[in-house]
């Protein structure tokens, strides 16, 4: 016999973004069941270093000290960084420092995985959130206006269990089921491109800034990690990138020495190595009746600058600050005008993102001598310290 749970949200997805939001929600005092399909694998010091890593804004770490999440990281291991490098011929290089603002820093480097613990952490705490973990979802449902006044959606998972929510987050990636179950279409395209991502082992202590040099066929970039660590990189063609994936480590070690910048010190080892095809998509508008998205399910971005999850965390602290306003005027917290104002607040900012980093892609991708000299140009000319310069480096730390 089907067990019918009531709660107020159902969050489809545990990364880190769905974690974060079913933190968020249940701290607001919602009733929150978080679906997810596997449990997170358990940390060891000793683990190596994932490749999967992400570049923390500052606006990240405020919404993790906030959900009481970000004093798992450091206890685990992630490494601040200082500065921020970009270049594409030398000489005509922009440089920002979390001195030229007065901050401590600018970001953080974590493993995926680690914030993703970190999060979970805090779910101990919060009696009025349930994980269902490892489990499915078999099937959605939508609950009538005549059946429950302001409607529901139930959630059938593939143990029997139905969980009636009046809110659904689809917090569940790029190829969201909850997206799909609500019909909500997407634009976008392909960028024809690859990413690889390589962490390696270097002869130098830890780094504290992360550098991007600009080629035609796309950047190369460092993100410090602790230790004597880094992570590459390499974007290319997609077929370039495929073949360099059947590379040995030491082979593909000398092909980085061959095409990435000599700052790069020689003496490095390849440890680990992964790939993804770099795409654009759009959902079409992030909320239905009694369903919101968030997170990659919204909008997938290129990772030229690392924005992706900071795009996600601020999906959440603005869902979760709506959601909180309504509960406090009486409004109906999970109705369409709750999720309307929470749409209008996040669109035009991941628009202008996603936007922007297009617009590099498609500047940077281009060899022709005139729109090369221009763009180095502007590179030097942004490297003046000016409060233009300042309110730049503080919207890529969240602060705007």
């Amino acid at each position: 016999m089907t067990a019918l749970i009531e709660q107020d949200v159902v969050v489809i997805g545990g990364g880190m973004v769905g974690a974060a939001v079913a933190a968020g929600l249940a701290g607001a005092g919602l009733s929150v069941t978080l679906v997810e399909t596997r449990l997170p694998e358990p940390f060891e010091a000793a683990q190596p270093l994932d490749v999967r890593v992400s570049a923390l804004s500052v606006a990240s770490e405020k919404l993790l000290e906030q959900l009481g999440a970000w004093a798992g990281i450091p206890a685990r291991r992630c490494v601040p960084y200082l500065g921020l490098e970009t270049w594409e011929l030398e000489g005509f290089i922009t440089q920002f420092h979390a001195s030229q603002i007065g901050a401590s820093h600018l970001g953080h480097i974590v493993e995926n995985r680690v914030v993703q613990l970190a999060i979970w952490d805090v779910f101990e705490g919060l009696d009025t959130l349930t994980v269902k973990a490892p489990a499915r979802v078999a099937s959605y449902q939508r609950v009538s206006e005549a059946e429950l006044v302001g409607g529901a959606i139930d959630v059938h998972l593939d143990s029997g269990d139905c969980i009636r929510a009046r809110l659904l987050v689809g917090a569940d990636g790029a190829n969201s089921q909850v997206r799909s179950f609500a019909n909500i279409g997407l634009t976008g395209w392909d960028y024809a491109q690859s990413a690889m991502l390589i962490n390696i082992a270097t002869e130098s202590e830890q780094q504290d800034v992360t550098w991007q040099q600009f080629t035609t066929q796309g950047p190369r970039s460092l993100l410090p990690l602790p230790g004597k660590h880094a992570s590459l990189v390499w974007y290319d063609d997609a077929g370039k990138i495929a073949a360099l994936a059947k590379l040995s480590n030491k082979e593909l070690a000398e092909a980085i020495r061959q095409q990435f910048p000599s700052r790069l010190a020689p003496g490095f080892e390849v440890l680990d190595k992964g790939h993804f095809k770099l795409t654009r998509r759009h959902a079409q508008r992030y909320f239905d009746p009694n369903l919101v998205l968030l997170g990659d399910a919204a909008h997938t971005i290129n990772p030229l600058a690392g924005q992706g999850v900071n795009l996600g965390f601020k999906d959440v602290a603005v869902l979760v600050e709506e959601i909180r306003a309504a509960m406090q005027k009486g409004e109906p917290w999970f109705g369409e005008s709750v999720l309307s104002r929470y749409q209008q607040k996040r669109w035009r900012d991941n628009q202008l993102m996603m936007s922007t980093m297009d617009a590099f892609y498609a500047s940077f991708s281009n060899d022709l001598l005139p729109l090369k000299l221009i763009r180095n140009a502007a590179l030097k000319l942004a490297n003046i310290n000016s409060p233009i310069k300042r309110e730049v480096l503080k919207y890529a730390m969240g602060l705007k």
